[in-house]
């Protein structure tokens, strides 16, 4: 209750010298146990803390934080001193309001011992490592509390608690100049104690990748799996809808909503109120209360993501997607992502190409101009197909191409959805004709 009473404190002296005032709260601790070259290498313990204060005056935004919680008497004056230079405020600061509820927070997270944690890092390596004794392996078992906690001068209190477990696996199998690397992660608001999923499909790519395919070029099939869609396709997709793209017209989809964008096979939402999934939350970090969002309905463009700012400059609603740190203003993102399934096992798409490849991870993606909806990257793990069979890892290969593209030409989508990363529900998805050179 102590940080509720600093809370109050800043928001009633904020109150007094503006016209509305926001004070954000956010408490971590985190415990990772990390492994390097197949041992146990670190165990740490880390806290931290912060508040960070908005407020609107004349008009114009001022903003302060601070990670030093018993001398908050300054964070007033500082944001004070910088509104008149702040952007204008086209926001109103929610009132109070009731929360559709989300169980993000599982206690049992907190009572996992360093041994236990310990224990299973050990085991996924030792499981893996008998499978081949020569992969070198760095793994991470780690557990996080987060509590974030928001009031305003409108009336608004709320807050909750989320917890978060993760375990991952990076490897690499060193033959004289090849190195193939390899790995997979696995969270979730729930202790994780079985690690058999994340060991088969680690064993999945040892014993695809073990041979190295010819090389593969030009305009080619290929068969993102759930791994290799978070890696080409989510960043360049998300980021034509993001508000702040929308209102200073960057973004490709500006004046598009309502009208069909990709394959009608295709669905994206965002849904943060998915239970014991790290990136749900009851309301966002402006206290908007949480929702489930359609950006991509059967191929149409249904929705772009705002938050309070955003949506005021645009002449729309919040849709309860603000993200922030303590110290930055909040900015639209996605809480959780979720790609509706297909109907296609992964196998029947691989049977269904003669020649083509599997991309599960890249190097270097982001570098392309992701506003327009382009990939271009490095593939670090991926596989050739030949006459409908995985014929070998693929070496020094690049796939470019655009998202838009490419979900226009899909074959199939999978039945395979899987979560990624704790944020993102996606499925194998087939696509043709995109662009594949070998490098050197």
């Amino acid at each position: 209750m102590a940080i509720k009473r600093e809370i109050e404190k800043v928001l009633d002296k904020a109150g007094s010298i503006s016209e509305q005032a926001e004070v954000f709260s956010l408490s971590y601790w985190n415990e990772p146990v990390d492994f390097e070259a197949n041992r146990l290498k670190t165990v740490e313990d880390r806290e931290s803390e912060g508040l960070a204060l908005r407020i609107i005056k004349d008009g114009r935004i001022g903003f302060s934080s601070t990670n030093i919680l018993d001398q908050l008497d300054g964070v007033v004056d500082n944001a004070l001193e910088t509104s008149p230079f702040g952007p204008v405020a086209t926001l109103q600061f929610p009132s109070a309001t009731r929360f559709n509820n989300v169980d993000t927070y599982d206690p049992t997270v907190e009572t996992q011992t360093v041994d236990e944690m310990v224990h299973l890092g050990q085991s996924l390596i030792d499981d893996l490592r008998r499978h081949e004794p020569e992969l070198l392996c760095d793994a991470g078992v780690g557990r996080n509390v987060v509590e974030i906690s928001i009031a305003n001068s409108n009336g608004l209190y709320a807050s909750y608690k989320q917890s978060s477990f993760y375990v991952s696996v990076g490897a690499t199998l060193v033959n004289g100049t090849d190195m193939f690397f390899l790995g997979g992660s696995k969270s979730s608001c729930n202790p994780i104690l079985n690690i058999d999923e994340l060991v088969a499909s680690v064993l999945f790519q040892l014993e695809n990748g073990r041979n190295i395919s010819k090389p593969a070029s030009g305009n080619m099939s290929v068969v993102f799996t759930p791994r290799g869609v978070a890696a080409a396709l989510l960043s360049p997709l998300m980021a034509g809808f993001n508000g702040k793209s929308i209102i200073k017209g960057s973004s490709p989809l500006v004046g598009m909503l309502g009208e069909k964008l990709v394959d009608a096979r295709f669905s994206l939402w965002d849904e943060p109120l998915t239970p014991m999934i790290p990136g749900s939350r009851m309301f966002d970090d402006e206290g908007v209360p949480s929702r489930r969002m359609p950006l991509i309905d059967q191929g149409t463009i249904s929705n772009f993501l705002y938050d309070l700012q955003t949506a005021g400059q645009a002449g729309e609603e919040s849709t309860g997607n603000a993200h922030r740190g303590i110290n930055s203003l909040p900015s639209p993102g996605v809480s959780v992502s979720v790609i509706s399934s297909g109907d296609t096992s992964f196998y029947d798409m691989v049977a269904d190409i003669e020649d083509g490849i599997i991309v599960e991870s890249l190097l270097g993606a982001g570098q392309s101009n992701i506003l327009s909806g382009d990939f271009s990257a490095n593939v670090l793990l991926g596989y050739r197909i030949e006459n409908g069979k995985i014929a070998g890892r693929l070496k020094n290969t690049v796939i470019n191409g655009n998202v838009y593209s490419a979900l226009n030409n899909i074959s199939a989508i999978g039945n395979d959805g899987e979560w990624i990363g704790g944020s993102l529900y996606a499925p194998s998805i087939y696509c043709n004709d995109v662009s594949v050179a070998t490098r050197g």
